[in-house]
């Protein structure tokens, strides 16, 4: 029998991408660096965790009801949203996270020799997917931090059939006003499906921020992304969301996944659409402790970019992976910026104001 080799099984694409390897539990990095507690200032996650309404779910759910598949397209959630946003139900898809959401888009419009624009330093996974599915991810230069329409308008051609722009951008937390976001769609004119993913739309408190929704009565081309994931605080249940024309989810829909999103993270979200509260709260925290680590790290220095959304961008005077591992070492884990193509920077989440103290002090005596 001849020798089995798995090479000539494998796309070409795939041989060249290098897998995400997420970080290890949090029990397992506290017995490596040897503290006794983390503070998780990676992953932009929600401190003060998930509304009262969804928290009440979780401790309720009954176990017997884990043995019972969900409803497949989430169905009362979609309607839940549906009143909500002021849309048909049937425009609205729900994923297991964003990513799924992100897999669904690219998967229905592309195919070999096609291709994706967005920035070259934006959320990762547009680029990622784009790749290990074969197609081309065209990546447009920041301009100010932030996302360039006449840079994107010039990659476009015969072959484009998604625009990805994150608004506001993480992890800058640039965003295109009202305006620039209208006159961006009115000149790509239909010829590509233009994603305004708002993961962070419920932090940005400017009044000149765009509701990404507003636009699909003028331009069924748009499709908006959503998440549970950051301002509803259910990161580790996995529920995202696209709404858009009728035409086009239902060619989305073509390539989902039912049964992806389990049935407590449906009930959970369910229940945080209902808690009034949460919201601002959260924007207050935010505000507050932004403003502190702006000052604090200014006063030590150090250039902060500290725009819209959960998180700020710290310039260091040293590599960003060494600083990740002395703050480890005090028990502060922050996201290096290597890899959004921003080496010597770092991203800190915004966290409760003991988290920020440990922050401020482990990075001065790291700097040390």
């Amino acid at each position: 029998m001849t020798a089995w080799t798995l090479e000539p099984l494998v796309p070409e694409f795939v041989r060249q991408f290098e897998a995400y390897v997420p970080s290890r539990p949090d029990p397992e990095l506290m017995a490596l660096y040897g503290v006794p507690r983390l503070f998780r200032l990676n992953n932009n996650e929600n401190p003060l965790g998930p509304p009262a309404a969804a928290q009440e779910v979780l401790r309720r759910f009954p176990p017997p009801r884990a043995a019972v598949y969900p409803s497949g397209d989430s169905f009362y959630l979609r309607r839940r949203l549906g009143a909500a946003l002021g849309v048909d139900p049937e425009q609205v898809l729900v994923g297991n996270g964003a990513n799924e959401a992100i897999g669904f888009v690219i998967k229905a419009f592309c195919q070999e020799g096609d291709n994706i624009v967005t920035a070259d330093r934006t959320f990762a996974v547009y680029e990622w997917t784009a790749r290990f599915s074969g197609i081309d991810a065209r990546l447009v230069p920041l301009s100010d931090l932030g996302f360039d329409d006449e840079g994107m308008l010039a990659r476009i051609d015969a072959r484009t059939k998604v625009l990805f722009v994150c608004n506001p951008n993480n992890p800058t937390g640039t965003f295109w006003d009202r305006e620039r976001l209208r006159r961006f769609v009115e000149r790509v004119d239909g010829r590509a499906v233009v994603v305004v993913d708002e993961a962070y739309a419920e932090f940005v408190e400017d009044a000149s921020y765009p509701d990404g929704l507003a636009l699909l009565p003028d331009h069924p081309n748009v499709v908006v992304f959503r998440t549970f994931s950051k301002m509803w605080g259910l990161a580790g249940l996995r529920v995202g969301y696209l709404v858009g024309e009728r035409k086009v989810v239902d060619t989305v829909r073509r390539t989902c996944t039912v049964y992806s999103v389990n049935g407590l993270a449906q009930e959970a979200a369910l229940a945080a659409l209902g808690d009034d509260g949460h919201v601002p709260a959260t924007r207050l925290l935010v505000r507050e402790e932004k403003a502190y680590l702006a000052s604090e790290l200014s006063a030590m220095g150090l250039t902060v970019n500290a725009r819209e959304g959960p998180y700020v961008m710290v310039e260091l005077p040293v590599s960003d992976t060494l600083a990740y591992r002395r703050l480890m070492a005090e028990g502060v884990m922050v996201r290096t910026m290597t890899g959004f193509r921003f080496p010597g920077w770092i991203r800190v989440s915004i966290g409760r104001h003991d988290a920020m103290e440990a922050f401020v002090g482990a990075l001065r005596r790291a700097l040390a």
